[in-house]
């Protein structure tokens, strides 16, 4: 049985393979065409953070395949009130057939994993976003920008860099990315991107300069500066990550053909421009729904590698 915590423990091939069952299901939405691949399962949605795509793509994504998803917030479960994780694991996966969690620690993601009879899927925690990843190269791989691409971070050194770190050091390609000083990335993952990089042959600079990072990028990302539970440094941030913006200026430093992603929400005029968020580089709401279908895909294989 395999979870999917972080991009760290799949290989290339098995994040390839789990986008292009994605992509087949994809193509058989369109045609309204809904294969039951996972009749009569449900999915337990724990949700500790809130989301709006992160619930609607599971949730969707589920009943498209047949089976059920079941939402359990904070005020549902006892987890977090009382009740051990190990507890709540050991009673939910003998009644679910596959969890999701979207949470802070990723500490509790593993060890909820650890006890848990069914997959377990990250659905987001401070450390990892890794579903997020599936889509946006999903994304890339419908507008060709999977081919040799040279993809740019620009912003916070956060769950969503953790990520990027992981996507490109297992598949191969060119990352740079850019965060202001006091706010980069885990040391620790860099370096497990760095030793993953020797065999995938992935080129990955760090760097405090995001046109340095931007120039020529074929990819151009970002995300919030404040995340869930950061509004008291608003301010600081704010002082902290100034040249930082996404805007016009930056982007036209990336190739002419560059796409830029977000994984939502954005802040208009914080870390990306209206200009830029609403032109035709954009490709954030292609990447918003396909959550959707790369999540169906993971569901899918996860149900496969039982």
């Amino acid at each position: 049985m395999r979870h999917f915590l972080t991009l760290k423990d799949y290989t290339k091939e098995e994040i390839l393979e789990i986008l292009e069952l994605g992509l087949e299901i994809k193509k058989e939405v369109k045609a309204k065409t809904f294969t039951p691949r996972l009749a009569n399962q449900t999915l337990a949605m724990i949700f500790e953070k809130s989301s709006t795509r992160t619930r609607v793509s599971f949730e969707v994504g589920m009943y498209q395949l047949g089976g059920h998803a079941l939402f359990l917030s904070n005020r549902d479960i006892h987890l977090g009130r009382g009740e051990p994780v190990k507890d709540t694991a050991r009673v939910i996966s003998s009644m679910c057939d596959m969890v999701m969690i979207r949470t802070y620690e990723q500490s509790k993601l593993e060890e909820f994993s650890r006890y848990s009879k069914v997959p377990v899927i990250n659905g987001l925690s401070d450390s990892y976003h890794p579903v997020q990843l599936l889509a946006d190269y999903m994304t890339m791989m419908e507008c060709g920008k999977d081919k040799n691409p040279v993809a740019a971070y620009v912003g916070d050194g956060n769950n969503m860099t953790h990520s990027w770190l992981m996507l490109a050091s297992k598949l191969g390609f060119e990352l740079r990315v850019a965060t202001p000083k006091g706010y980069e990335c885990d040391p620790a993952v860099v370096a497990d991107a760095m030793e993953f990089a020797k065999v995938s042959g992935a080129k990955i600079t760090i760097t405090n300069d995001p046109k340095e990072a931007v120039a020529g990028a074929t990819v151009v990302t970002t995300d919030t500066w404040i995340s869930m539970g950061q509004e008291e440094e608003k301010a600081q941030r704010l002082r902290a990550f100034e040249g930082y913006i996404v805007d016009e200026t930056l982007m036209g430093l990336a190739h002419k053909e560059a796409i830029f992603l977000h994984c939502l929400p954005a802040y208009r005029g914080v870390e990306v421009s209206e200009a830029v968020l609403d032109g035709e580089q954009s490709l954030i709401f292609e990447e918003a729904e396909n959550r959707l279908h790369a999540q169906k895909g993971l569901m899918v294989w996860l149900d496969k590698h039982r």
